[in-house]
């Protein structure tokens, strides 16, 4: 048997001396990762909603307004590698979406209870708008939800919406009311 450079030959077979030892680099690397998905658990756990999209096929101007207006919701958008996606939501004790962590995939959310409608209803306007943009499923307040259910969210006003809807309807009776006292007082002047 011969040595050459990390291979042993042998009359009828090849070695190749592979050396496992992990180095400083690499342990750095691992750390680095191991850190990155223990963030995102965290923040996974926090989030009151969760949408699960598929964004292959869209430009840069097209994700670059997309982010934009999820930031000014105070709605996040990550897009991370599926297995760190996966451990991630293992960690943050989140089950049911793993079969949405397949392909392209970018996570929006949001920790908002206030509005969780938010996160549905921009990457919805932007899925009607994007035919490249779709919406895998998600997550809310921690029940697992199917693209469909998701739609329909998406359809229900935001809260300031909803708030405005209420003070109208409780306006009306008050308008009417005002609107006959006018009528008995013009009446009255003729």
């Amino acid at each position: 048997m011969s040595f050459w450079h990390g291979v042993f030959i042998s009359a009828d077979r090849i070695y190749l001396k592979v050396n496992l030892e992990v180095n400083s680099l690499s342990k750095a690397i691992i750390a680095k990762k191991e850190k990155l998905v223990d963030d995102f658990a965290a923040e996974l756990k926090e989030a009151k909603a969760i949408l699960v999209i598929d964004y292959l096929g869209l430009t840069v101007e097209e994700v670059t307004n997309l982010r934009k207006d999820l930031r000014d919701s105070n709605v996040k958008m990550k897009v991370i590698k599926n297995t760190y996606l996966k451990r991630a939501a293992e960690k943050a004790g989140i089950e049911g979406l793993d079969d949405t962590f397949v392909g392209p995939t970018a996570v929006v959310y949001t920790a908002d209870a206030d509005d969780i409608t938010e996160p549905a209803r921009i990457v919805s306007k932007y899925e009607d708008d994007i035919d490249a943009l779709s919406i895998k499923g998600g997550m809310l307040e921690g029940k697992v939800a199917s693209q469909e259910e998701i739609k329909k969210l998406a359809a229900i006003p935001g809260r300031e919406g909803l708030l405005s809807m209420l003070v109208s309807v409780l306006q009306a009776p008050v308008r009417n009311f005002a609107y006959a006292v006018k009528a008995v007082a013009d009446s009255k002047d003729e």
